[in-house]
């Protein structure tokens, strides 16, 4: 299933589900329609929740009632004002309000040895600022004091389940899903502060989506092609097979020591031909349109603008 939070009308966040490739349902609305036309029996905990990430803390029975969702309107037809024409609404990040984001740095086998790095011997951990969230279509604003912003494709974990000390067998039951990423990165305020978070957590550096598609409809995490493209032209092109550590050996390595709670995003590393390595060196300038895809989940657009 592919989930996304947007915007319609009236201008407030809600959570849908994709119904086809021209359509989303507003859940909560639809679930209350289903349940008005006796297609679907009442589920009390899940009436009245917020946001996607409510909605995911109730695991597997919220993803069984989605799948409900989804076969009922494309059988029955009911809609109400529940189901939207994608084209008429603005998608917001998948998760626009999470708990924390948890970066992986050095993960990739080509990145690593694009600046002739040593493979790390445990992943490299840091963190970027949920006020750094910002989705497709949003624009990615450049801070007055930085003249060197780059762009990283990244494969985002999305967590379902909270908890700690997962093995790697439950990392991987604890993962709601996925969406694509892009960790936008000030290097000078990077390489000058001599460690990540002020270069990375910048107002808007953290676009995601545009959909949160489900572990089941992925398939194998780790065998996805990676591309950025920058005003049309490619500047990456990997595949998630090249991660050093995989998605399920990174949440039950987090989870050792913090405890992963459900909305919680994982940017898992990005692969080789980042902007700061080229030679020479191509950073972001206003105008820019940056491009993020992956593989069976889609695309990330984001325009650039100066501050």
């Amino acid at each position: 299933m592919r989930f996304c939070s947007f915007r319609a009308g009236d201008g407030l966040i809600r959570f849908g589900l994709k119904i086809d490739e021209s359509r989303i349902a507003d859940v909560p609305r639809a679930l209350r329609a289903l349940i008005d036309a006796r297609l679907l029996d009442p589920v009390p905990s899940l009436l009245d929740v917020p946001d996607l990430k409510s909605w995911l803390s109730f695991g597997r029975t919220a993803l069984e009632v989605s799948a409900k969702i989804r076969d009922l309107l494309l059988t029955h037809g009911i809609a109400g004002d529940s189901v939207y024409d994608i084209s008429r609404t603005r998608l917001a990040a998948p998760i626009p309000n999470p708990g924390k984001i948890i970066a992986i740095g050095l993960n990739y086998r080509d990145h690593a040895a694009e600046q002739k790095a040593p493979l790390p011997q445990a992943p490299l951990i840091f963190a970027k600022f949920p006020t750094a969230v910002i989705g497709p279509e949003d624009e990615i604003r450049l801070p007055g004091i930085s003249r060197k912003v780059d762009v990283e494709a990244e494969l985002c974990v999305v967590v379902g389940r909270k908890g700690k000390g997962f093995s790697e067998p439950e990392a991987a039951d604890a993962i709601a899903g996925y969406t694509v990423g892009n960790d936008v990165s000030a290097r000078d305020l990077q390489f000058s502060d001599k460690q990540w978070v002020r270069g990375k957590s910048c107002d808007t550096f953290a676009p995601s989506g545009p959909f949160l598609v489900t572990a089941d409809e992925i398939g194998d995490p780790h065998n996805l092609d990676i591309r950025l493209e920058l005003n049309g032209h490619p500047r990456q092109s990997s595949n998630t097979r090249q991660m050093v550590f995989n998605s399920y050996a990174l949440v039950a390595y987090i989870s050792q020591t913090i405890t992963l709670e459900t909305g919680d995003l994982i940017y898992t590393g990005t692969p080789a031909g980042v902007g700061v390595f080229r030679d020479p060196p191509v950073f972001l300038k206003p105008g820019d349109v940056v491009e993020v895809s992956i593989e069976k989940i889609g695309t990330l657009r984001n325009r650039v603008i100066g501050e």
